[in-house]
Protein backbone atom coordinates (compact mmCIF):
# COMPACT_ATOMS: atom_id res chain seq x y z
CA UNK A 1 0.00 0.00 0.00
CA UNK A 2 1.23 3.42 -1.11
CA UNK A 3 -0.13 6.48 0.31
CA UNK A 4 -4.20 5.99 -0.03
CA UNK A 5 -3.82 4.09 -3.35
CA UNK A 6 -4.15 -0.28 -2.84
CA UNK A 7 -2.59 -2.48 -5.26
CA UNK A 8 -4.00 -5.61 -6.57
CA UNK A 9 -2.16 -8.23 -8.10
CA UNK A 10 -4.54 -10.41 -10.40
CA UNK A 11 -2.83 -14.00 -10.59
CA UNK A 12 -4.76 -15.33 -13.42
CA UNK A 13 -3.94 -18.60 -15.77
CA UNK A 14 -3.54 -17.66 -18.35
CA UNK A 15 -0.67 -18.81 -21.94
CA UNK A 16 2.21 -17.64 -23.03
CA UNK A 17 3.25 -13.61 -22.28
CA UNK A 18 3.26 -11.70 -25.37
CA UNK A 19 4.10 -7.88 -26.00
CA UNK A 20 1.27 -5.83 -25.75
CA UNK A 21 0.41 -2.15 -26.06
CA UNK A 22 -2.28 0.16 -24.97
CA UNK A 23 -4.32 1.87 -27.25
CA UNK A 24 -3.58 5.44 -27.11
CA UNK A 25 -6.76 7.60 -26.84
CA UNK A 26 -8.23 10.07 -24.46
CA UNK A 27 -11.05 9.55 -21.72
CA UNK A 28 -13.70 7.40 -23.29
CA UNK A 29 -16.93 9.39 -23.53
CA UNK A 30 -18.91 6.98 -22.77
CA UNK A 31 -19.69 2.76 -23.29
CA UNK A 32 -21.78 1.26 -25.54
CA UNK A 33 -22.35 -2.64 -25.19
CA UNK A 34 -24.12 -3.86 -27.82
CA UNK A 35 -26.23 -7.61 -27.71
CA UNK A 36 -26.30 -8.97 -31.53
CA UNK A 37 -26.34 -12.43 -33.08
CA UNK A 38 -25.46 -13.90 -36.72
CA UNK A 39 -29.01 -15.51 -36.88
CA UNK A 40 -30.72 -11.80 -36.79
CA UNK A 41 -31.11 -10.41 -40.16
CA UNK A 42 -31.28 -6.52 -37.98
CA UNK A 43 -28.08 -7.07 -36.66
CA UNK A 44 -25.61 -6.15 -39.23
CA UNK A 45 -26.39 -2.70 -39.56
CA UNK A 46 -25.72 -2.66 -35.67
CA UNK A 47 -22.52 -4.13 -35.99
CA UNK A 48 -21.38 -1.74 -38.61
CA UNK A 49 -22.36 1.07 -36.53
CA UNK A 50 -20.10 -0.44 -33.85
CA UNK A 51 -17.42 -0.40 -36.21
CA UNK A 52 -17.99 3.29 -36.89
CA UNK A 53 -17.71 3.86 -32.75
CA UNK A 54 -14.81 2.05 -32.81
CA UNK A 55 -12.95 4.09 -35.05
CA UNK A 56 -13.97 7.12 -33.70
CA UNK A 57 -12.28 6.63 -30.75
CA UNK A 58 -14.44 8.11 -28.15
CA UNK A 59 -16.23 5.14 -26.33
CA UNK A 60 -15.48 1.86 -25.00
CA UNK A 61 -17.17 -0.61 -27.61
CA UNK A 62 -18.21 -4.14 -26.81
CA UNK A 63 -19.95 -6.96 -28.74
CA UNK A 64 -21.77 -9.61 -27.18
CA UNK A 65 -23.05 -12.31 -29.14
CA UNK A 66 -26.37 -14.08 -26.98
CA UNK A 67 -27.54 -17.13 -28.44
CA UNK A 68 -31.33 -17.09 -27.95
CA UNK A 69 -31.70 -16.92 -32.02
CA UNK A 70 -29.62 -20.61 -32.63
CA UNK A 71 -32.67 -21.96 -33.05
CA UNK A 72 -33.54 -20.37 -36.29
CA UNK A 73 -30.75 -22.45 -38.15
CA UNK A 74 -27.62 -20.89 -37.12
CA UNK A 75 -25.69 -21.28 -33.88
CA UNK A 76 -24.09 -17.84 -33.70
CA UNK A 77 -20.03 -19.00 -33.54
CA UNK A 78 -19.44 -16.26 -31.25
CA UNK A 79 -22.31 -16.67 -28.84
CA UNK A 80 -22.01 -17.67 -24.68
CA UNK A 81 -24.46 -18.33 -22.06
CA UNK A 82 -22.76 -15.58 -20.15
CA UNK A 83 -23.43 -13.11 -22.79
CA UNK A 84 -26.96 -13.95 -22.91
CA UNK A 85 -27.45 -14.05 -18.76
CA UNK A 86 -25.27 -10.51 -19.19
CA UNK A 87 -28.36 -8.69 -21.46
CA UNK A 88 -31.46 -10.33 -19.76
CA UNK A 89 -29.57 -8.79 -16.26
CA UNK A 90 -29.36 -5.74 -18.08
CA UNK A 91 -33.02 -6.34 -18.68
CA UNK A 92 -33.77 -6.77 -15.07
CA UNK A 93 -32.00 -3.75 -14.13
CA UNK A 94 -33.98 -1.73 -16.97
CA UNK A 95 -37.56 -2.75 -15.83
CA UNK A 96 -37.97 -4.61 -19.03
CA UNK A 97 -40.04 -8.01 -19.47
CA UNK A 98 -37.55 -9.44 -22.27
CA UNK A 99 -34.61 -8.63 -24.77
CA UNK A 100 -33.87 -8.31 -28.24
CA UNK A 101 -31.43 -7.57 -30.65
CA UNK A 102 -29.51 -5.38 -32.00
CA UNK A 103 -30.09 -3.62 -28.42
CA UNK A 104 -27.15 -1.10 -27.01
CA UNK A 105 -26.63 -0.21 -23.72
CA UNK A 106 -25.48 2.80 -22.75
CA UNK A 107 -23.03 3.29 -19.78
CA UNK A 108 -25.75 0.58 -18.38
CA UNK A 109 -28.14 3.06 -17.34
CA UNK A 110 -30.04 3.03 -20.76
CA UNK A 111 -30.69 1.30 -23.75
CA UNK A 112 -31.33 1.96 -27.41
CA UNK A 113 -31.15 -0.03 -31.05
CA UNK A 114 -27.82 -0.87 -31.83
CA UNK A 115 -28.25 0.73 -35.27
CA UNK A 116 -29.26 4.08 -34.19
CA UNK A 117 -25.89 5.15 -34.38
CA UNK A 118 -26.80 8.99 -34.40
CA UNK A 119 -29.17 8.29 -31.19
CA UNK A 120 -26.60 6.54 -29.63
CA UNK A 121 -24.41 9.49 -29.74
CA UNK A 122 -26.98 11.93 -28.78
CA UNK A 123 -27.98 9.89 -25.89
CA UNK A 124 -24.41 9.63 -24.59
CA UNK A 125 -23.88 13.37 -24.66
CA UNK A 126 -27.36 13.92 -22.80
CA UNK A 127 -26.11 11.26 -20.09
CA UNK A 128 -22.63 12.75 -19.76
CA UNK A 129 -24.96 16.73 -19.40
CA UNK A 130 -26.48 14.99 -17.11
CA UNK A 131 -23.98 13.27 -14.64
CA UNK A 132 -24.63 10.29 -15.99
CA UNK A 133 -21.43 10.13 -17.98
CA UNK A 134 -18.12 8.43 -17.10
CA UNK A 135 -17.00 10.12 -13.95
CA UNK A 136 -13.87 8.14 -12.47
CA UNK A 137 -10.30 7.91 -14.22
CA UNK A 138 -9.37 4.76 -15.10
CA UNK A 139 -6.40 3.81 -17.45
CA UNK A 140 -4.70 0.34 -18.37
CA UNK A 141 -1.20 0.53 -19.45
CA UNK A 142 0.92 -3.07 -20.46
CA UNK A 143 4.15 -2.93 -18.83
CA UNK A 144 6.77 -5.74 -19.47
CA UNK A 145 4.61 -8.47 -19.22
CA UNK A 146 2.16 -6.88 -17.06
CA UNK A 147 -1.51 -4.98 -17.16
CA UNK A 148 -1.24 -2.13 -14.74
CA UNK A 149 -5.36 -0.90 -14.14
CA UNK A 150 -5.63 1.99 -12.41
CA UNK A 151 -8.98 3.64 -10.79
CA UNK A 152 -8.85 6.74 -9.73
CA UNK A 153 -11.03 8.39 -6.55
CA UNK A 154 -14.70 8.68 -6.67
CA UNK A 155 -18.27 8.55 -4.48
CA UNK A 156 -19.77 4.99 -3.84
CA UNK A 157 -18.88 1.35 -4.41
CA UNK A 158 -18.54 -0.43 -7.53
CA UNK A 159 -16.68 -3.69 -9.09
CA UNK A 160 -14.06 -3.58 -10.90
CA UNK A 161 -15.16 -5.91 -14.15
CA UNK A 162 -12.51 -6.84 -17.13
CA UNK A 163 -14.18 -8.06 -20.45
CA UNK A 164 -11.82 -9.68 -22.61
CA UNK A 165 -12.70 -9.73 -26.77
CA UNK A 166 -11.23 -10.56 -30.08
CA UNK A 167 -10.19 -7.25 -31.98
CA UNK A 168 -11.76 -8.30 -35.14
CA UNK A 169 -13.11 -11.75 -36.92
CA UNK A 170 -14.89 -12.34 -40.50
CA UNK A 171 -17.73 -15.09 -39.99
CA UNK A 172 -19.44 -16.94 -43.20
CA UNK A 173 -23.04 -17.47 -41.91
CA UNK A 174 -24.18 -20.62 -43.70
CA UNK A 175 -27.92 -20.94 -42.41
CA UNK A 176 -30.34 -18.54 -40.79
CA UNK A 177 -31.82 -15.06 -42.11
CA UNK A 178 -28.21 -14.08 -42.52
CA UNK A 179 -27.39 -17.60 -44.58
CA UNK A 180 -24.92 -16.82 -47.62
CA UNK A 181 -23.27 -13.74 -46.24
CA UNK A 182 -19.90 -13.09 -44.73
CA UNK A 183 -19.75 -10.86 -41.91
CA UNK A 184 -17.59 -9.34 -39.77
CA UNK A 185 -17.41 -8.68 -36.39
CA UNK A 186 -15.19 -6.42 -33.95
CA UNK A 187 -14.65 -5.97 -30.19
CA UNK A 188 -16.66 -9.88 -29.89
CA UNK A 189 -16.43 -10.59 -26.00
CA UNK A 190 -15.10 -14.29 -25.19
CA UNK A 191 -15.34 -13.66 -21.30
CA UNK A 192 -16.14 -11.54 -18.37
CA UNK A 193 -14.35 -11.16 -14.62
CA UNK A 194 -15.00 -9.56 -12.19
CA UNK A 195 -11.38 -8.29 -10.70
CA UNK A 196 -11.55 -6.75 -7.84
CA UNK A 197 -13.93 -4.23 -5.52
CA UNK A 198 -13.36 -0.57 -5.63
CA UNK A 199 -14.61 1.65 -2.42
CA UNK A 200 -13.79 5.06 -3.49
CA UNK A 201 -10.95 5.46 -3.11
CA UNK A 202 -7.41 5.49 -5.77
CA UNK A 203 -6.43 1.55 -6.42
CA UNK A 204 -4.34 -0.87 -8.70
CA UNK A 205 -4.94 -4.06 -10.30
CA UNK A 206 -2.10 -5.85 -12.02
CA UNK A 207 -3.22 -8.64 -14.38
CA UNK A 208 -0.50 -10.69 -16.39
CA UNK A 209 -0.08 -9.12 -20.51
CA UNK A 210 -0.76 -12.69 -21.53
CA UNK A 211 -4.64 -12.49 -21.02
CA UNK A 212 -4.61 -9.88 -23.74
CA UNK A 213 -3.45 -12.84 -26.39
CA UNK A 214 -5.81 -15.33 -25.66
CA UNK A 215 -8.21 -14.89 -28.26
CA UNK A 216 -7.68 -13.22 -31.78
CA UNK A 217 -5.59 -10.32 -31.82
CA UNK A 218 -7.04 -9.74 -28.16
CA UNK A 219 -8.03 -6.70 -25.96
CA UNK A 220 -9.35 -5.85 -22.89
CA UNK A 221 -12.26 -3.39 -21.64
CA UNK A 222 -11.70 -2.46 -17.87
CA UNK A 223 -15.44 -0.96 -16.55
CA UNK A 224 -15.98 0.47 -13.18
CA UNK A 225 -19.47 -0.85 -12.72
CA UNK A 226 -22.06 -0.84 -9.78
CA UNK A 227 -23.67 -4.27 -9.12
CA UNK A 228 -27.20 -4.74 -7.36
CA UNK A 229 -27.12 -8.11 -5.43
CA UNK A 230 -23.79 -8.64 -6.81
CA UNK A 231 -25.26 -10.12 -10.10
CA UNK A 232 -27.19 -7.50 -11.53
CA UNK A 233 -24.79 -4.43 -13.70
CA UNK A 234 -25.63 -1.34 -12.89
CA UNK A 235 -24.38 2.27 -14.22
CA UNK A 236 -20.65 2.46 -15.20
CA UNK A 237 -18.86 5.16 -13.34
CA UNK A 238 -15.57 4.74 -15.67
CA UNK A 239 -13.85 2.24 -18.18
CA UNK A 240 -10.78 2.15 -20.93
CA UNK A 241 -9.98 -0.54 -23.32
CA UNK A 242 -6.19 -1.99 -23.78
CA UNK A 243 -5.17 -3.92 -26.72
CA UNK A 244 -2.29 -6.33 -27.49
CA UNK A 245 -0.21 -5.39 -30.37
CA UNK A 246 -0.93 -6.09 -33.91
CA UNK A 247 1.88 -7.43 -34.00
CA UNK A 248 1.20 -10.50 -31.58
CA UNK A 249 0.04 -13.74 -32.56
Amino acid sequence: MSGSSTVYRIMLACGFGLLALPVAAGEPQGVVELFTSQGCSSCPPADAALKTLIDDGKVVALSYHVDYWNYLGWADTLASKDNTARQYAYAKMLGRNGVYTPQAVLNGRDHINGADLAGINRRLTEMTGKGQGLAVPVSATVRKDEVDIKVGAGSGKANVVVVYFDREQQVEVKKGENGGKKISYWHSVRDIQTIGMWDGTPANFILPASVLNEGKNGGCAVLLQKMKDNETPGAILGATTVMADKTAN
